[in-house]
């Protein structure tokens, strides 16, 4: 009997279930970058979540077959998402499945069934619980390397996502560039202006601007402002932003990340970039014990592999379209030569930003990686 039973995640072994079916998936795909099992694990603890963002409801289930576990998904509902975009979805996220729809159409029937009874009527992913969680399915370029900060999956998961009826909602894409020697002209004669026709200026955070002077909140808070128009997105929280804020920027590589001022030191822009980890986390095997940490560190201060990741841009709505982001790409470009990056990445951005990607012409880009936010219509028991 080849029967597949879906389970709610409610015990250390489902648990570990859950955490450790990527380790026979991937076993063969040398693109694919492990999350660390630590932070699997807190995702999928409702308490640990409910504790961090407030106001959802997150359930984690494992597919078993004959008691091997060969699938597995995670159901959120985000309670504050749904008021803000005036919807009833329920959201699927950290997918993962052996190429067989049975398996594939039980995970989905079961984050339905179990969204259906919070009065959900549609369901949507991959997506996380905020936008800066992993999102979209991998759709192309499945050859290429994926990084720590996007999903990787192998090619057969968006064909079982179309066999189960469900279609495109967005797109995204990344973009790739080769890192020039020299800062292009425009950005030069357009950073000029900025400065002096604008009064804008590039600075870098030190730990006592983050978390004594405040400049690490008023980040977050360009984040909300820039960021709210973009699908799905929902405006964090001042507790969301000290989780944020405490677990991300102390490893953040301060020189990679520049801010953008005005006169009145306010902040009107930010470039998040940082280093690769692919490989160091490749090597970690998503664990930071006994030696993960110890690949993590090299990757972060002293052994840069060869590309940067530019996990974020942001720049205040009444500056944008204004050229403010070439103040980001005139303080970058020598400090990517300084650091050996031969090329550059951005995080995955819609692809209908037409603005967002316009910025990157004159070096050149390149686009890969597209990948796709999928939504179904779930029908509602009378």
């Amino acid at each position: 009997m080849n029967r597949v039973e879906v389970t709610k995640v409610t015990c250390r072994k489902e648990a570990n279930d859950f955490i450790h079916l990527t380790d026979n998936i991937y076993r063969d795909y040398p693109q694919y970058v492990p999350d660390l099992r630590s932070d699997v694990r807190a995702m999928i603890d409702p308490r640990s979540v409910n504790a961090k963002y407030g106001t959802l409801y997150v359930q984690a289930f494992v597919a078993y077959r004959h008691d091997v576990p060969v699938g597995r998904v995670v159901g959120i509902i985000n309670q504050r998402t749904n008021e803000r975009w005036q919807t009833k979805s329920v959201r699927f996220s950290m997918i993962e499945f052996i190429d067989d729809l049975d398996v594939s159409n039980a995970l989905m029937e079961a984050v339905s069934r179990w969204g259906q009874s919070y009065g959900m009527t549609q369901i949507q992913g991959p997506l996380g619980i905020t936008d800066f969680d992993k999102e979209g399915m991998l759709i192309e370029d499945f050859d290429m390397m994926g990084s720590a900060s996007t999903i990787y999956n192998p090619d057969y998961y968006p064909r079982h996502m179309e066999a189960w009826g469900m279609k495109k909602e967005v797109d995204w894409v990344q973009v790739r560039i080769n890192v020039p020697k020299d800062i292009p002209a425009r950005y030069q004669r357009v950073a000029q202006y900025c400065r002096e026709q604008m009064g804008l200026k590039v600075i870098k955070l030190t730990d006592d601007m983050i978390y004594h002077k405040g400049y690490g909140k008023k980040v977050f808070d360009l984040l909300n402002v820039a960021y709210e128009p973009l699908f799905g997105f929902t405006r964090l929280s001042d507790e969301q932003i000290s989780q944020f804020l405490h677990k991300y920027l102390p490893v953040i590589d301060k020189r990679l990340t520049p801010v953008i001022v005005d006169e009145k030191e306010s902040v009107v822009g930010v470039a998040v970039t940082m280093g690769n980890i692919s490989e160091a986390m490749r090597k970690a095997d998503g664990s930071l014990w006994p030696f993960g940490w110890f690949h993590l560190l090299k990757a972060l201060k002293w052994k840069h592999e060869d590309n940067a990741e530019m996990l974020l841009i942001a720049v205040r709505p009444d500056l944008q379209g204004y050229g403010v982001n070439a103040l980001f790409f005139e303080d970058l470009i020598p400090i990517y030569n300084k650091y050996g990056f031969r090329w550059a990445e951005t995080g995955p951005q819609l692809e209908d930003n037409v603005r967002e990607l316009s910025q990157w012409k004159p070096l050149h880009p390149e686009i890969v990686k597209r990948r796709r936010c999928f939504y179904k219509e779930l029908k509602i028991d009378n």
